[in-house]
């Protein structure tokens, strides 16, 4: 589906074509509903462009016209339609030289007119969108041939043994590597906080082939002869070409180079990087030891920061051979007493003083895993022992997520936010009665929130007599219960707004509201600011 989205500081216009206007039959999908030009420029560049803006032309803060020229500098293909009051031929005009598709005047404004013409505006759209992808997959399939050749030759060169000098140069140069000088430096690259990049490209594909693109332009222009190579999605080899007794020396190539490619892709894709620089090597044979000693870097880089550029000689410091295990009870009674306590100021310190104890004394990360693994399951026995809500990760998930968490500081943002989860949990369960119906209740509430949520269907589920169950939540609780689902579809609302770059229609849909007028409303109800807002103010 295309997204859409509109903008008219006139309130009850937005209200009438959310509801008159049939968008899922259109194949469209309204992503987000804003009152002035300003909060739709915020929503389009920190969330998702549109594919089709509907906006009014006076508003304050930033009128329509100037919308339309911030976004389609953004993204020339934007389709417009422009709904207004005023019927002059100077705003005409105006709209034309930003390539508006169409211009409506709201006072004979028929919204059979208008989704006439969204319907015209997705079949050209979706015609253009064919044409151009063909091209693009054609281009895909050149470059995901290609650098699949590279992958298979950075790997063989590592993993499988050498055929002979001559021959491992002819393949080096069958895929772009000049080593007419002679000598070479291997780098190693690893992409930070991977889990979370790899959620906003969706694929690993598309992740390669952003990296691919943005890594090869930058070591075209900096280093001439140098290639990249793709060893995993997260983890790339640079081999950087240079003549021996030169008056720059390598290292410091490799360092600018490095600081180059870091730059480039934290502003064109958001993403971090980290760098090992290994030693300059002659022979094939000489560069396979030195890839393989790059890949061993893999548990050191454990305690390095966010942009750690590193020779390998600094970076295969030994680990502690201390016992963490001495820490447990005291680190588990400290974070038992937080939960239960309600102390949320007291988490994030004692999670950081926890990661400067283990960045201290550095010990090995699967020993580190494991004693959290294991604090964590522990803590959760003793907030189940208390009837508590079930906790969201089961011992499986849990082991897989510590797992993938490749640096100390992804590892304390990621134990940060479990941590809060539970204490909503605590929170949730001590304000509430020990009645095994409510708490199935509320375990049902959390496992649908995707959904609509109906008094009548959880009396159900329970056997229970509707108004029965109705008094006994009420009793229990504290709160009704379409107050309480309400209370618990916009908790998760903002956390979706919080850790996704999802569109506000999107979240919507997830929350199991099919008017996405009708959320926004409720959400400022509740919460004082619209959903745009509430995200902003958190991003600034």
């Amino acid at each position: 589906m295309l997204d859409v989205m509109m903008v008219d500081d006139d309130y009850p216009v937005l209200e009438l074509l959310s509801e008159a206007i049939p968008w899922g039959r259109l194949g469209l999908q309204l992503s987000g509903v804003y009152e002035n030009g300003a909060q739709a420029f915020d929503a389009a560049t920190t969330a998702a462009m549109p594919d089709i803006l509907i906006t009014d032309i006076g508003m304050p803060k930033m009128d329509g016209l100037e919308l339309i020229k911030l976004l389609k500098e953004r993204k020339p293909e934007l389709r417009v339609v422009i709904l207004s009051c005023h019927s002059e031929f100077q705003y005409a005009q105006q709209a034309l030289k930003l390539n508006v598709q169409d211009y409506l005047v709201k006072e004979t404004l028929d919204p059979e007119e208008l989704a006439k013409v969204l319907e015209e505006l997705r079949t050209g759209l979706e015609r253009e969108r064919k044409v151009t992808q063909q091209h693009v997959q054609l281009e895909l399939q050149v470059n995901r041939g290609l650098e699949a050749v590279k992958e298979r030759f950075i790997r063989n060169t590592i993993h499988q043994p050498l055929l002979g000098p001559e021959h491992w140069r002819q393949e080096a140069e069958a895929v772009g590597l000049r080593l007419e000088a002679g000598w070479c430096l291997p780098i190693l690259v690893y992409v930070e906080t991977y889990r979370s990049v790899l959620k906003r490209f969706v694929s690993e594909e598309t992740l390669r082939f952003a990296l691919s693109n943005v890594i090869g332009e930058v070591t075209a222009e900096r280093a001439p002869g140098a290639a990249a190579f793709a060893y995993s999605a997260k983890e790339w080899v640079l081999l950087l070409p240079h003549e021996a007794g030169l008056k720059r020396n390598p290292v410091q190539q490799a360092t600018d180079l490095a600081l180059s490619i870091q730059s480039a892709l934290r502003r064109t894709l958001r993403i971090g990087t980290s760098f090992v620089l290994g030693g300059s090597v002659e022979t094939p044979e000489t560069l396979k030891a030195e890839l393989n000693r790059l890949l061993e870097t893999r548990r050191r880089r454990f305690y390095w920061p966010a942009g750690t550029i590193v020779k390998l000689s600094a970076a295969e410091a030994p680990f502690s051979t201390d016992d963490l295990f001495a820490q447990y009870e005291s680190r588990s009674e400290q974070f038992r007493s937080i939960l239960l306590g309600k102390r949320v100021e007291q988490l994030d310190p004692a999670v950081r003083e926890l990661a400067s104890y283990l960045s201290a004394k550095r010990f090995a990360p699967e020993q580190v895993r494991d004693w959290l693994l294991k604090l964590l399951l522990d803590l959760r026995l003793k907030l189940q022992s208390l009837q508590y809500a079930k906790p969201v990760y089961s011992a499986d998930i849990l082991h897989d997520e510590l797992l993938e968490m490749d640096t100390l500081d992804e590892l304390s943002d990621w134990l940060t936010e479990y941590f809060q989860s539970a204490m909503s949990f605590a929170e949730e369960a001590k304000g509430h009665a020990r009645r095994s119906e409510v708490v199935v209740a509320l375990e049902y509430v959390s496992q649908h929130l995707d959904k609509r949520i109906g008094l009548e269907e959880v009396a159900e589920h329970l056997h229970l007599n509707t108004s029965y169950f109705s008094r006994l939540f009420k009793k229990e609780t504290g709160r009704t219960f379409i107050d309480y689902v309400t209370h618990a579809k916009l908790n998760r609302a903002k956390e979706l707004l919080d850790q996704t770059n999802y569109p506000i229609g999107k979240i919507a849909e997830l929350l199991g509201y099919d008017n996405l007028s009708y959320f926004i409303k409720l959400f400022k109800a509740h919460l004082g600011v619209t959903p745009v807002e509430y995200r902003g103010a958190k991003g600034s």
